[in-house]
This record gives C-alpha cells, sequence and structure tokens, in this order.
C-alpha cells in the first residue's frame, strides 16, 4: 500500500505541475494585458495535456558529438531527484517520517547540481556549457546561505524532523521572529531553481536556451518538469519552516508562494550575473551568519539556565 500510495502522490504531484504551467501563462497573459490558453477546453484548462502530447511525440534530437549516455541519463535523473524529494516530505498521510528528514532532503536538492552540470557538458554545445556553468556557480553559492537560513529555525526546534518542525510553530511562526531570513530564504529560491530574475543559465538573449539549448521531445520536457517540481517543493519549505508548518492551510501557503513566483516573473527585470553573485556573499552570508550565532547562544544560554 505504501508504494501505491507513493506512485499516486507522485502522479498527482504531477498533475498539479501541470496546472501551475497553465496557471503561469494565464497570470503573465493579464499581466502583459492578453488572455493567455483559452482555446483548448474549457477556458484552457486542456492546454497543459496538450502541450504534453505535442513535446513527447515531437521527433527525437541527439547531437552527434555529444556524449550519449549522459546527455539522456541527466534529464531523467534530474525528474527522479525531484520525485525523491517528496517521498521523504511527511505530508497529511505522514507516508514516511524520519528523524533526520531535513537532511536526507538537503541532500537530495544538492546532488540536483550534477543533473543541470551533465546536460550542458554532455551536449558538446558553447552554450550549453556555458549555461551549465552559470547555473551550478548560481546553485553552489546560494546553497550555502540557503542551509544556513533553513538551519535558524531547526535550531530553535532542536530537531531535524519536519514534523518536529511544524509543532514548535504551534503557538508563533518562526515568520514573527526571522521575517527577513524568510525573504531572503523566498530569494534564495528563486536562484536555487533557476528563476526571473536570475534565470541566468537560460537568458534566452544571451545564450540561446542555456544547458537545455539542444534538448527537444522527451528530455526537454522531463527538465521543464523537474523545474516546475521544484518551485512547488520549495514553495512547501518555506511554507513548513516559516508559516506554521503543515497546517489545515498548508496549501494555500504553497498555491500563494507558487504565485509570487509567477508574479515575480512577470515584473523584475533580470538582475547583473556580478551583482547576483555579490548579493550572496557580501548581504545574505553575514546576515545569516549573524542570525546564526544569535540563535546559537540564545539557545545555549537556555539550556544553560535550564
Amino acid at each position: 500500500m505504501k508504494c501505491v500510495s507513493y506512485i499516486l502522490m507522485v502522479i498527482f504531484i504531477l498533475i498539479g505541475v501541470a496546472f501551475i504551467t497553465l496557471l503561469e501563462r494565464k497570470v503573465l497573459g493579464y499581466i502583459q494585458l492578453r488572455k493567455g490558453p483559452n482555446s483548448v477546453g474549457f477556458l484552457g484548462i486542456l492546454q497543459p495535456f496538450s502541450d504534453a502530447i505535442k513535446l513527447f511525440s515531437k521527433e527525437v534530437s541527439t547531437p552527434s558529438l555529444g556524449v550519449f549516455f549522459v546527455y539522456y541519463l541527466s534529464p531523467i535523473f534530474g525528474l527522479f531527484l525531484a520525485c525523491l524529494l517528496w517521498v521523504f516530505f511527511p505530508l497529511s498521510s505522514e507516508l514516511m517520517e524520519l528523524n533526520f528528514g531535513i537532511l536526507v532532503v538537503l541532500c537530495i536538492m544538492s546532488v540536483g547540481v550534477y543533473t543541470i552540470l551533465g546536460a550542458g557538458w554532455s551536449s558538446n554545445s558553447k552554450y550549453a556549457l556555458l549555461g551549465g556553468l552559470r547555473s551550478v556557480a548560481q546553485t553552489i553559492s546560494y546553497e550555502v546561505s540557503f542551509i544556513m537560513i533553513l538551519l535558524c529555525p531547526v535550531m530553535m526546534v532542536g530537531s531535524f524532523n519536519f514534523l518536529d518542525l511544524s509543532s514548535g510553530q504551534s503557538y508563533m511562526w518562526f515568520m514573527g521572529v526571522f521575517f527577513p531570513l524568510m525573504l531572503m530564504l523566498f530569494i534564495s529560491c528563486l536562484a536555487e531553481t533557476n528563476r526571473t530574475p536570475f534565470d541566468f543559465a537560460e537568458g534566452e538573449s544571451e545564450l540561446v536556451s542555456g544547458f537545455n539549448v539542444e534538448y527537444s521531445s522527451g528530455g526537454f520536457a522531463l527538465i521543464f518538469l523537474a523545474e516546475y517540481m521544484n518551485i512547488f517543493f520549495m514553495s512547501f519549505i518555506v511554507s513548513v519552516f516559516y508559516l506554521g508548518g503543515m497546517d489545515k492551510f498548508l496549501m494555500v501557503k504553497v498555491l500563494f508562494f507558487s504565485f509570487s513566483y509567477l508574479w515575480v516573473r512577470g515584473t523584475l527585470p533580470r538582475f547583473r550575473y556580478d551583482k547576483l553573485m555579490y548579493m550572496v556573499w557580501k548581504v545574505f552570508l553575514p546576515v545569516v551568519l549573524g542570525y546564526l550565532i544569535l540563535v546559537f547562544s540564545g539557545v545555549a544560554g537556555m539550556v544553560s539556565f535550564l
């Protein structure tokens, strides 16, 4: 039954991802004073499924000088990691509860860098390689501050368990104590998922389409699905760590943050790459280290007092 539950969960998450793509096209359409998809089905509701059929039925092209095995394995491995994240995330059904679940999730998220690097390198294209290198540098840089931001609530609760993190916010959300950290976490999530205004790996005006420029058909669809699954998961992370954990309003908070991703894309222009790196190493890291020292000294003082 657990295997069936996992399979059903992944299927429903993939369906949710499909409708997030529809929501994104609708939101961007109304921001740009146009309608968006409205022909396929009622109000364009079948548009994601027609896009999926179109993508998977197109001809598959392979770079003649590319590394065949890595080229095809990278999108599959990326989607596998995106699905694996949900296995260790205890939703209301409590499919899997681990005492070190947060550490396991962070380890899986860190491995995702190799899929981007493999996709960019194996394509044997200068644009794909440049996009992959940019994305890896950006992801690794923001991962440092991302993990430290998540450590502050973990140190307050004293546990790496998602359920303990939720119960620790039963009286007050951590957003009230760490509001600047929550904003930095949301910005780091944008950078981690290569979303606007930090989409340097896919800067269309500079690198054609970045690390996935040589992908078509199913390979591109798998990269696309993995990206949007990570967006959905990052919204869960922000909601669980800073907005009260896994309560009955969890899905409302997740949808709000998912909508914020789309809102930011339709509002802000692309950052300059050097400013992106300056922000994480010269702004985020000192602030987060200061918060960590403050939280650690507070927790240590409370333990010694007790």
